[in-house]
């Protein structure tokens, strides 16, 4: 079932509700897929299939995570980067197999603290081709950029979105946790703002399920929720990964929803998307999916 949580903060409450699923599929026999759901922080890691360890890969991502905030809900967005690296170095010591090498994606979201001026935002990050969805309502917008070889062709004009779904290097990841000793992560902050809803998943899920498809999924989850008075049973989560499992399920299936509510006087406008100003220096500036 879905979790429930809130958190009381000056400018007013935050009500959130999240889940979590993971599938190895129907073709798969191990799943590398790992995840966590808890606050601050929503993370959704996939080990490189063909590489050494990537189940593992995917739990030391996902374990230094945990760690470092096991004990609290709050969180700070150089609190959250300094993970990213130590969740790096994390996964370059799954293995010290000569030649060996281990991998694995990370894309997450994290409510975090920004300045002395009780500011909250979601913060954003990716590394590979995991995604970070929105959604309002109406519409799935995809707001990561996927690392990834297919992804470049697409940006360089030399075949389209469609044609990346069926290309022989669709499963080429031009970034992952473990392929450097520095890694190099996408990441950007969206104020908290009203309600909002994410989701993360790995590529099991987007293999299987067009974006439409997924829309489609979500929208007649909400309309039975609100048949069912909330009881429902199965979550968001769930529902996705058993759709993408009996389209095929050629890879491991793993999904992370989170919707946030915020209400009180820190409550901002839908028009206010990406916050510059308040981004910290030590963040890169990159421009998520428009």
């Amino acid at each position: 079932m879905d979790e429930a949580q809130e958190l009381e903060l000056a400018s007013g409450t935050v009500r959130f509700r999240f889940s979590g699923h993971s599938d190895r599929g129907a073709v798969r026999r191990l799943n590398e897929d790992s995840y966590l759901a808890a606050l601050p922080v929503f993370v959704v890691a996939d080990g490189m299939g063909g590489h050494a360890f990537g189940d593992r890969a995917s739990q030391a991502a996902i374990g230094a995570f945990t760690a470092a905030f096991a004990d609290t809900t709050r969180a700070t967005a150089q609190e959250v980067l300094e993970t990213i690296h130590r969740a790096n170095d994390a996964v370059l010591g799954v293995t010290n197999e000569p030649g060996a090498v281990s991998g694995t994606t990370l894309s997450g979201i994290a409510f975090v603290e920004i300045g002395p001026t009780d500011s909250h935002h979601w913060m954003a990050f990716n590394v590979g081709d995991s995604r970070i969805y929105s959604w309002d309502g109406r519409h799935l917008a995809q707001l990561s950029v996927d690392h990834s070889a297919v992804q470049e062709l697409v940006e360089l004009g030399q075949i389209t979105r469609r044609q990346a779904d069926t290309h022989p290097d669709r499963n080429i990841v031009t970034r992952a946790l473990g392929a450097d000793a520095v890694v190099d992560p996408d990441i950007w902050l969206l104020p908290a703002r009203g309600r909002q809803t994410f989701l993360l998943c790995s590529d099991g899920l987007t293999k299987e399920l067009s974006d439409e498809e997924i829309a489609r999924i979500i929208v007649f989850h909400g309309a039975e929720q609100v048949r069912e008075t909330d009881r429902l049973p199965l979550t968001l989560a769930e529902r996705l990964v058993s759709a993408a499992v009996a389209a095929g399920g050629s890879d491991n299936v793993t999904v992370v929803m989170v919707e946030s509510d915020l209400v009180g006087s820190g409550s901002m406008s839908s028009e206010d998307t990406v916050d510059r100003d308040a981004m910290p220096g030590f963040l890169e500036e990159t421009k998520p999916r428009g």
